[in-house]
């Protein structure tokens, strides 16, 4: 086989696949090319604080383009509601997050959820949350700025663990905690402010990035163009194959004729022999 691919025949149609090859992932890597140049990016504007009333609303899900939004919004913090979130990582080491019960009053009147703050020991966090509870009994209003993150899903405690401690901020559990929280209006999400509390340090909450969407499209045309390349050399392989099978078998043919040939001339000796 081989021999028949180094025929100049062959060696020239190899050169021309080669090339249709060539031209087909030229083609492929246009195609890569233009499905990176056309990339969507989502930009939001989630740096540019907002009033919480324009990105959200109470007893609803929290879109997409509310996540991670920096919002202003106005209320009265609760006291009593205010919890310790365990487990939390600031900046890669583990502490305690400070939530406290909002009630909004400059947007859709509702219960939000409010990380004030965060400590590295559970002391520091149980003083800061008593203090936390300490001024908002007077009852006074506050406004906090930062962002606003979809609520969690709450976590059962293992069986060694403190059935009373939170690992998450899960709304669907805070309503069960706060005192006296029938049937009243709750944001489904929760604000991380961007300054701390008394005590406590700040929450590194940094924005979303922002994803870059291909177009699938041109990825899978650039896709076909590298099958058809390949196609293009198997083809060539494949005609050199069925070359050398044709030769074969009509090498085989004359091999046999030329046998029957001799046979019966050898026949035909005999019978002449046998008259004479």
């Amino acid at each position: 086989m081989l021999r028949m691919m180094l025929r100049p025949r062959w060696v020239l149609a190899l050169l021309a696949a080669l090339g249709v090859a060539a031209g087909f992932a030229l083609l492929a890597q246009w195609q890569v090319d233009r499905a990176v140049e056309q990339a969507t990016i989502e930009v939001r504007p989630t740096e540019e604080v907002r009033p919480l009333g324009d990105v959200v609303e109470p007893d609803g899900p929290t879109e997409q383009a509310a996540t991670g939004q920096r919002v202003s919004v106005a209320g009265t913090i609760v006291p009593g509601d205010t919890v310790l979130v365990q487990g939390r990582l600031n900046d890669g080491v583990a502490g305690w997050w400070v939530v406290a019960h909002l009630e909004v009053t400059d947007a859709a009147p509702g219960g939000l959820p409010v990380a004030v703050g965060w400590a590295a020991d559970e002391e520091t966090a149980r003083d800061a949350l008593a203090e936390v509870d300490r001024a908002a009994a007077d009852g006074g209003e506050v406004e906090v700025v930062g962002r606003f993150l979809p609520s969690e899903a709450p976590v059962a405690p293992g069986p060694e663990d403190d059935p009373q401690a939170m690992t998450t901020v899960a709304v669907a559990h805070l309503v069960n905690v706060w005192a006296d929280y029938d049937d009243r209006s709750v944001y489904f999400g929760y604000v991380t402010a961007g300054e701390p509390a008394a005590g406590l340090e700040a929450i590194a909450s940094p924005p979303p990035e922002q994803e870059a969407e291909l177009n699938w499209l041109n990825v899978f045309y650039a896709v076909e163009w590298v099958v058809f390349a390949g196609f293009a050399v198997f083809l060539w392989y494949r005609l050199v194959l069925d070359a050398v099978q044709r030769e074969r078998e009509q090498a085989e043919q004359d091999a046999e004729e030329a046998a029957a040939a001799a046979v019966a001339g050898d026949a035909d000796r005999a019978e002449a022999a046998a008259r004479d």
